[in-house]
């Protein structure tokens, strides 16, 4: 169940959060009380505390605060971590901060998610290398490609330049090789956990060039993407085999 800081949550202490928006958050997949890439997830979740909040973030207590949220949970949940201090003011936000944590499982997806048909849109988030909670622009952008009838949008800048999608990495196949778009982006820890591939500019203009396109997130693991605008590629190509094949491969950490 959701706790913060290993206890009920009151839905006052979640006012800050709602209304100011200034956190931080890291997403996982939790099967059987492990996860891939444990490390990089607590590593995000210290580095932003220290760039948003100037303070040390214990890992240890982290992790015995998601063992605790999880405790009752199925086997298999999506946990969210979002660290916030609900006594910061919209007039006081450079107060010293003591930030708390709050652990939100939510149950996970069992079906496979099908491909995507992406719209692209000219939008960058506000420090793109953390991942924070302010998600309106994000979120704006994949509602308006959703109502436009896509799936979901992809962030492009101001010269056609790709980075990410609202909550995910994008990754390129071209020919029997991975190619990262190179844009500025959240590193996200499911890309860092593939083997290979490197990174470069890849720009509106080039995807012609392009085999596949797909995206990589903790939830979702790689998702194919069937197009981006009115590029269009298939689904099966047999990159996107062999990074399901080394995504399952990676170990899980007991958290």
């Amino acid at each position: 169940m959701q706790q913060l800081d290993g206890g009920a949550v009151d839905p006052a202490d979640l006012q800050a959060l709602a209304f100011l928006g200034l956190g931080h958050f890291t997403t996982m997949l939790v099967e059987s009380g492990s996860t891939r890439g444990l490390a990089r997830h607590l590593q995000r979740l210290t580095s932003d505390a220290r760039t948003l909040f100037d303070v040390d973030l214990d890992e240890a207590v982290v992790r015995q605060r998601i063992r605790e949220a999880v405790a009752d949970e199925p086997a298999t949940v999506v946990v969210r971590v979002t660290v916030f201090d609900p006594d910061l003011t919209l007039t006081r936000p450079g107060a010293d901060a003591h930030p708390r944590i709050l652990v939100t499982p939510r149950q996970a997806s069992t079906s496979v998610p099908a491909p995507m048909r992406v719209r692209s849109a000219q939008f960058g988030r506000q420090a793109p290398e953390i991942k924070h909670t302010g998600l309106f622009g994000s979120l704006h952008q994949r509602r308006l490609a959703q109502r436009a009838g896509f799936d979901d949008a992809v962030f492009v800048d101001h010269r056609g330049l790709l980075s990410e999608g609202p909550t995910w990495n994008i990754g390129f196949v071209r020919g029997d090789d991975v190619v990262w778009a190179a844009g500025d982006a959240l590193p996200g820890v499911t890309r860092a956990l593939l083997p290979g591939g490197g990174s470069e500019e890849v720009r509106l203009d080039d995807l012609a060039d392009m085999d596949g396109a797909f995206a990589t997130s903790s939830g979702a693991g790689i998702r194919p993407i069937a197009s981006i605008d009115d590029q269009a590629w298939p689904t099966d190509h047999p990159v996107f085999d062999h990074l399901r094949a080394d995504y399952a491969a990676v170990p899980r950490d007991r958290i």
